[in-house]
């Protein structure tokens, strides 16, 4: 994934953040490796929804599963997340709003975490902003 594809990401999730009302959100993007490519914290999301948003995305990839499906893993294994956690440096926060980002021909390029409204909102968004830079999410 490259910088403009990251900031279209983000500019997609913040339109659609916009038309549906939701409340200021945190943005971040992660390359395939987990680095941060890009980050935009709309005014009045509270500095914390940049960690929440970074762990979503950082625990899809930690897991190759969408921050919901790692969710599921949280409630029906509680216990392996929790040392799963550890193993990742903490950096993992298992509700929706984390989206694994593929190309076109289905590699992972990345990841989008999103936090500041419902976590189902910030999935919404996360998926809007995917679909603008011509991309997928991880089915």
């Amino acid at each position: 994934m490259n910088l403009n594809q990251a900031q279209t990401i983000i500019d997609g999730a913040f339109a659609a953040a916009a038309e549906a009302a939701m409340t200021p959100l945190c943005v971040v993007v992660l390359d395939a490796g987990g680095h941060i490519k890009a980050l935009s914290r709309q005014d009045g999301a509270s500095f914390g929804r940049v960690d929440v948003a970074r762990g979503k995305a950082y625990g899809a990839l930690s897991f190759g599963l969408n921050s919901r499906q790692v969710e599921q893993l949280a409630i029906d294994r509680p216990y392996f997340i929790n040392g799963a956690a550890g193993a990742v440096g903490g950096d993992l926060v298992p509700v929706a709003g984390g989206v694994i980002v593929v190309d076109t021909d289905g590699n992972q390029v990345g990841a989008v975490g999103i936090s500041g409204d419902t976590s189902d909102n910030d999935e919404l968004a996360a998926m809007a902003g995917i679909n603008a830079a011509g991309l997928q999410a991880k089915g």
